[in-house]
């Protein structure tokens, strides 16, 4: 029993302690509680007073930002500004005094002041603008100033013979000078976009090519003369010579120079400024070329026989020249064209011309030689055309743009018909050659049949003709190599063949005496071979048949011995006596011997009537060769 109520009281102790601390812990709570309300207060009331000063230091730290990116601002607008105070002395003084590196370094800080100002596009800023754009034309001018009195240091006009003969390099400018123009030139290009040659020629090429280009013209000045001179010959001189007017050496010069500006250009300039460079120093040069084509092309249309192969030369000359220029350059190709198309006009109507004149000399020449021979107009013509094989280059080009044929006329509708280029260059270059030969041999012989009023002159005069075409022909490899084909072998033989008939048709009456009529009726039929019996014969005719065989022997003595001693007398090629006699015998020859076999007994041998027999009429056959 005390056990158990010592246990309670233990348990009542602890139960005790319990209650008081959770009275202990109840006040605390309620201290704590207060703290807090206390602190909660006081926080208010910081929060109250501190909040506004809060917000006006953070406004102001925002203030402060915005005022140091205004005075940047302002900074950077100022030192455009500043440029020109900075600058002016530097440009105002020249480039000889600051020295042209420093003077350009100036000039670019300038231009980039300039574009700053211009790109914040404030009205404020127009003065400063003003201001600068004044400076940098005063700084262009100077500039101008140095690179015309550095250009104008080499310009004193040179000998192109002398280059030309020794075969030396044209002059330049040394190499020294023009490491000092190209950054002179890029700067003069740059400040032009602020002057008033904004929309105009750029300054530094106008320079450029104001001072070089009449150095250039004056240079070829007396090529240009020489080439007019060269080509004033006297008529007795004959054709133009290939190469002795003076226009290959001026080309040759114009391209030397053309080749040293290029260089020069390129050194200097940069990218498309390089091609209008060229163009605008190269073009009183240019200008002066095409004058003198003009000039020689009136005095080629003026003597168009003798010299159109002047302008086939000048053709030749030029569209090489143009091409090796255009290949190292890229540019004045059209320029070379512009400048050739007179003389190439004047060198396609020449073909036709060629034709023309060459059948109005024939038809006006006064006097036919009597005895049959040649006139200088074939000698001269073939003399044209064997010139005109060394000109095949510039042909092809004419000949194909004619088409074939239509170099026969001079007519519009002969230039106007559709042009037909199907033959090569080649051919049509035959095709003209064959024409020029038929339009001469044709034309002569018509002006022969009015002279000649025999057939045996006119028959020599048509192969004296022939003979020297012919000659001429295979003397000429080019001729021969143009005039090789069947058919145009066939074109000129044919008038061997009219002259040979036409001179054959004199010893046709000749020929007549020796036809007799047989009637196989009133005997037996003569035999075709074998021994013929003329005694026999001539006893088997009627006297009135014999007298008509001894007056054929007589005629034909006459006329054989008339038409020999023409033979003689006319004048004939070496190689048309010895055709022409071939010829006439084979024709004779057998006639005779027939006539002669069969009535030789006419005369019983006493020479009355029969005054040759086989062997003498064939002796004096040979002797026409």
């Amino acid at each position: 029993m005390v056990a158990r109520n010592t246990a309670y009281a233990e348990e009542s102790a602890e139960v005790e302690v319990l209650y008081a601390n959770l009275d202990k812990l109840k006040v605390l709570t309620k201290k704590i509680q207060g703290s807090l309300d206390r602190l909660e207060t006081s926080g208010r009331v910081v929060k109250d007073a501190i909040g506004p000063i809060y917000s006006n230091t953070q406004s102001l730290q925002i203030t402060n930002s915005n005022i140091d990116r205004i005075n940047e601002a302002i900074e950077k607008l100022r030192k455009p500004v500043d440029a020109k105070a900075r600058e002016e002395g530097v440009i105002r003084a020249g480039p000889q005094s600051a020295g042209v590196p420093q003077y350009l370094s100036a000039l670019k800080r300038v231009d980039a002041a300039l574009k700053s100002l211009t790109a914040t596009n404030l009205r404020s800023n127009q003065q400063a603008i003003a201001d600068l754009t004044a400076l940098m034309n005063t700084g262009s001018g100077k500039l101008q100033d140095l690179f015309r009195s550095m250009l104008i240091q080499n310009v004193d006009p040179v000998e192109p013979l002398h280059y030309l003969t020794k075969e030396l390099p044209f002059p330049s400018i040394p190499e020294e000078t023009i490491t000092d123009l190209g950054p002179i030139a890029a700067a003069i290009s740059a400040a032009a976009a602020y002057g008033p040659q904004r929309q105009g020629e750029d300054p530094a090429i106008a320079i450029y090519a104001e001072i070089r280009g009449p150095y250039i013209t004056s240079s070829l000045q007396n090529l240009a003369i020489a080439s007019i001179n060269t080509a004033k010959r006297r008529p007795t001189d004959g054709p133009y010579k290939q190469g002795t007017n003076g226009i290959g050496v001026y080309a040759n010069a114009l391209e030397g120079f053309i080749g040293v500006e290029h260089e020069n250009i390129v050194k200097i300039y940069t990218g498309e400024q390089q091609g209008r460079a060229l163009q605008a120093t190269c073009r009183s040069a240019m200008a002066e070329f095409s004058k003198t084509l003009r000039e020689l092309n009136q005095y080629i249309k003026a003597n168009l026989m003798t010299d159109c192969f002047l302008a086939f030369e000048i053709i030749e000359i030029v569209t090489a020249m143009s091409y090796r220029i255009d290949s190292k350059t890229g540019e004045l190709k059209s320029l070379f064209i512009e400048a050739l198309r007179p003389v190439r006009e004047t060198a396609k109507s020449s073909l036709s011309e060629l034709l023309e004149e060459t059948k109005r000399k024939a038809a006006n020449i006064p006097v036919l030689p009597p005895d049959g021979g040649s006139v200088p107009l074939v000698n001269e013509v073939m003399s044209s055309l064997s010139t005109l094989t060394g000109y095949s280059g510039p042909l092809a080009s004419i000949l194909t743009s004619l088409g074939d044929g239509n170099w026969r006329s001079t007519s519009s509708a002969a230039s106007s018909a559709p042009l037909d280029v199907s033959p090569d260059s080649s051919t049509l270059f035959s095709h003209f050659i064959l024409d020029m030969i038929e339009a001469l041999i044709s034309s002569l012989e018509a002006r022969g049949r009015t002279f000649h009023r025999t057939k045996s002159a006119l028959g020599v005069f048509i192969s004296n003709i022939f003979c020297i075409v012919d000659r001429s022909i295979r003397q000429s490899s080019e001729l021969s190599r143009y005039l090789s084909s069947p058919d145009s072998i066939a074109r000129i033989d044919a008038f061997r063949k009219r002259g040979t008939s036409t001179y054959l048709e004199a010893w046709k009456e000749t020929s007549q005496h020796l036809m007799d009529v047989q009637y196989t009726s009133r005997g037996p039929r003569p035999t075709s071979s074998g021994p013929v019996d003329s005694a026999a014969i001539v006893k088997a005719l009627s006297s009135k048949d014999k007298d008509t065989i001894k007056e054929k022997f007589k005629a034909f003595n006459a006329s054989f011995d008339e038409l020999v001693a023409r033979h003689k007398a006319l004048y004939m090629e070496r190689e048309v006596r010895g055709a022409l006699a071939r010829e006439v015998q084979a024709v004779i020859e057998p006639l005779y011997a027939r006539f002669w076999d069969r009535y030789h007994e006419i005369d019983k041998g006493r020479g009355k009537y029969v005054k040759y027999d086989k062997g003498a009429l064939s002796a004096q056959l040979q002797a026409l060769a």
